[in-house]
């Protein structure tokens, strides 16, 4: 064999490889859970109930409700790709400290959910979840909240129901525009088993759409916010000046915002003002 030749071969056959890698243990790449027993006992210091759901394909999702009295509604949560809601539960403060409940779940395999994990249980999970807060408050006091992983998750399900508003928190435009920045000498169309089309499920929210961003995030650019708020039917960019991907609960001006967003009916109403319009 020809040296030049050998040479290809060997080229070739790492190039298969990595592919063969990276479709093999992608989950390992993507994903960094936590596992916790299932006698786990979580402790907060505010009230809350540990909520339990039983999925028709033999998985199990595992949930907090936190409560406070006279509440405005509730915020459901998707968080992002590391670690349990052990340690997410967190960030109920900055919600119910808003007046709002807060609800939280894990997602398969991580903390005491379980089951098999792909883009589809990942969205028909939460949507179960959904459906079962639609039972406990109108859909008009819902807020669907989508942090990092969970911001493509969340804007999926705000395209099939019709919550109050939907949040994106330091969202990326789609998970195979964010992973290709990374792998883009792989063939991600056949290799990639999450694409997460954020881009294609904000087109269809019909709500009022809040993202917040980080101007420094240097995980998940900026700029993804800014090509996701020009897709928005009705969607409504905020920066967060020096904000980087994991700190914005650090910035006062995050929780300004939060709160100008829960509760200024006026902001609401505009936006719901130029849905109507453009309808």
């Amino acid at each position: 064999m020809e040296g030049w030749q050998e040479t290809l071969l060997y080229i070739v056959g790492g190039y298969v490889l990595i592919c063969l890698i990276f479709y093999f243990l992608q989950h390992y790449f993507f994903f960094r859970p936590e596992i916790l027993p299932k006698a786990f006992e979580y402790r907060y210091p505010f009230p809350f109930d540990e909520v339990d759901f039983d999925m028709e394909d033999g998985g199990y999702i595992n949930g907090l409700h936190f409560k406070v009295p006279n509440s405005k509604g509730v915020v459901f949560y998707l968080k992002g790709n590391s670690r349990s809601i052990k340690g997410w539960g967190k960030f109920a403060k900055d919600f119910v400290s808003k007046g709002y409940d807060f609800f939280m779940i894990d997602y398969r395999g991580f903390g005491k959910s379980s089951g098999k994990r792909t883009e589809t249980t990942l969205y028909n999970d939460a949507q179960t979840v959904y459906k079962w807060l639609s039972t406990q408050y109108p859909e008009e006091q819902i807020v669907v909240y989508g942090r990092s992983l969970g911001s493509g998750i969340a804007a999926r399900i705000a395209s099939w129901n019709k919550p109050r508003m939907l949040i994106l928190d330091s969202p990326y435009y789609s998970f195979l525009y964010q992973i290709r920045q990374y792998a883009f000498i792989l063939p991600l169309k056949w290799l990639l088993r999450y694409k997460i089309r954020t881009d294609f499920f904000i087109k269809k929210v019909e709500c009022p759409t809040f993202i917040l961003h980080g101007t420094k995030d240097r995980l998940i650019s900026f700029r993804q916010s800014q090509m996701l708020a020009g897709l928005a039917l009705r969607g409504e960019l905020v920066p967060i000046e020096g904000g980087g991907h994991n700190n914005l609960p650090d910035f006062p001006e995050y929780h300004d915002h939060l709160y100008d967003i829960l509760h200024d009916e006026a902001l609401y109403r505009r936006l719901r003002g130029e849905l109507q319009e453009v309808a």
